[in-house]
This record gives C-alpha cells, sequence and structure tokens, in this order.
C-alpha cells in the first residue's frame, strides 16, 4: 500500500489538524449561547458626526473674523 501523507493518521502518526479546527468550532459554537443582534439604529452615530462638523464650522468661522 502506497504511503499517503494527506490521510488521517492515528495516535501513532500526526493528528488531523481538520479534525482540530472542527472540534474547535464546535467548541466555539456550543460555548455561547446564540445572541440576536438588535438592528443598529443610527442615532448616536449620526449625532456624532453632526457635532464634528458643527464643531468644523464654528471653528472656520471663528478663524475667518479673526483673520479678515
Amino acid at each position: 500500500m502506497a504511503h499517503n501523507p494527506h490521510a488521517p493518521q492515528g495516535p501513532e502518526g500526526n493528528p488531523d489538524p481538520a479534525g482540530s479546527t472542527q472540534m474547535f468550532r464546535a467548541f466555539v459554537d456550543d460555548g455561547e449561547p446564540e445572541r440576536r443582534q438588535a438592528p443598529q439604529q443610527s442615532g448616536p452615530k449620526a449625532g456624532l458626526i453632526v457635532g464634528v462638523v458643527a464643531v468644523v464650522v464654528i471653528l472656520a468661522v471663528v478663524a475667518w473674523l479673526a483673520f479678515g
């Protein structure tokens, strides 16, 4: 029988990395309960953007008045 290095090995050979990955994924998936993400609202993020734009505009007006 030919030697196949890609075939799964027993305890005497190298462990199968795909099997380890599958076991890890099963552990991670079973470890945490299912969470449903709430729909994201753009309120706080949109408010932050508007605030930053307002500060830039105010600073531009103050600079224009000071140097104009």
